[in-house]
């Protein structure tokens, strides 16, 4: 458009115009900055959420920008197991944690190779033999009574190592024990098989993915064959479930069978949320467990780094574009490019969840058949691609000035 195609445009249209582009740049940029005040909340924005319901031609691409659409990683103990164990060095380097954080850190994520009390010597006739033997050792140097954080030790065997000393618990009592080494021998027996008993966090996600028969199955190899020779647990029930609907929805054709599905896809969202919910409870636990660990010096370093991942890369270029691209439309810099980009933008968000014939409507209040609100901020900004609004108010119109040629002096 040339200088003089202005005047084609009245003063009128332009305000209105320049209004219409201080408003969407004013959306985008507040959308951004809350969203990037909301990371320093319990609560921080993800676009995890919309891309994991995304609907229509492009739903498997954008759910797939997530890196785990149906939190399948969560529901895999190995992959749960090495993402902890990720978690805890950085934790130990972020707070640089002494010896003994660390390894009561280990104790508490992973589980301790070893439990250690501190016991001044063995009662006379305690002999640690048998299966005590293989659990137990006892260090008269560093004066300690040791347990293998592997094997652990049952109800039995501690019964039968405070039974050499002639104690039954639930029977007698330690206070009325008068020999002190007797008395400290079976204080810290009990301490020790107390300590061992709490489960790390590894060994209850172990429990709960593996352990569990309602959730992990059961295979019973002595029925191969049979209709009882395995039981499906929640979890593989879960992902047949995935699969049938996938199936289902890439052949449904009639409203019928898309209004069946969303039933469908509501039930596996919460067979989703039972099964997930439990993996991530524990991880909040041991993440604010560990905490307790920190000195008021150590809790000043702030709060670890986020883990890089590919939903976290996606939130964090959605939240620097939406702030960019609305700041440079406010600012009516560089103006074209902006609003170009700003329609890529939210191009993709239209994409995501496009109310297409013939797809599930997207959820809201909102009832529309192609064309909804972002599509027409879309062809809005389309517009102003070929609008000069940023030399009618903005930078654009300072640097215009700036570097227009002056006319030459008619000398003749």
């Amino acid at each position: 458009m040339s200088d003089y195609d202005i005047r084609k445009i009245s003063v009128v249209a332009i305000v209105a115009l320049v209004v219409v582009r201080l408003a969407i740049g004013w959306q985008l940029l507040y959308e951004g900055l809350w969203k990037f005040d909301t990371q320093k909340t319990a609560s921080p924005w993800t676009a995890e959420p919309y891309l994991k319901a995304a609907q229509g031609p492009f739903r498997g691409y954008f759910r797939s920008l997530t890196g785990d659409p149906n939190d399948l990683r969560d529901l895999d103990y190995a992959t749960v197991s090495n993402r902890w164990t990720t978690w805890a060095e950085s934790f130990k380097n972020h707070y640089n944690l002494s010896d003994s954080q660390k390894r009561r850190l280990d104790e508490m994520v992973s589980g301790a190779k070893d439990y250690r009390v501190e016991l001044a010597q063995l009662p006379p006739g305690v002999a640690l033999e048998g299966s005590l033997g293989r659990i137990l050792t006892f260090d008269p140097e560093q004066k300690r009574l040791i347990l293998d954080g592997e094997l652990h030790m049952t109800p039995r065997e501690k019964q039968a190592l405070l039974a050499q000393v002639n104690f039954t618990e639930g029977v007698d009592s330690v206070e009325d024990i008068q020999d002190p080494v007797v008395k400290e021998f079976v204080t810290q027996v009990q301490r020790l098989y107390e300590r061992q008993s709490r489960l790390s966090y590894k060994e209850q996600a172990l429990a709960s993915l593996k352990g569990d028969p309602e959730l992990a199955g059961i295979v019973d190899k002595n029925q191969a064959g049979t209709i009882d020779g395995e039981r499906l647990g929640k979890l593989d029930i879960y992902k047949n479930r995935l699969n049938r609907y996938e199936q289902k929805l890439a052949n449904a054709k009639t409203d019928f069978e898309f209004d069946h599905l969303e039933y469908d896809w509501k039930e596996i969202q919460q067979m989703r949320a039972e099964l997930v919910s439990p993996i991530r409870q524990l991880e909040s636990d041991m993440k604010w467990q560990a905490e307790r660990l920190l000195s008021t010096e150590q809790l000043a370093r702030g709060p670890i780094p986020s883990e890089s991942s590919q939903q976290r890369n996606i939130d964090r270029q959605t939240m620097w574009a939406l702030t960019i691209i609305g700041a440079m439309l406010m600012a009516g810099f560089l103006t074209r490019l902006a609003a170009l980009a700003g329609a890529f933008l939210l191009m993709q968000f239209y994409l995501a969840m496009p109310p297409f014939p013939g797809y599930p409507e997207p959820p809201g209040t909102e009832h529309a058949v192609i064309v909804n609100k972002v599509f027409i901020e879309v062809l809005i900004l389309a517009a102003f691609v070929f609008l000069p609004s940023g030399r009618w108010f903005g930078i654009d119109a300072v640097f215009s000035g700036l570097f227009q040629k002056k006319p030459a002096d008619d000398h003749s």
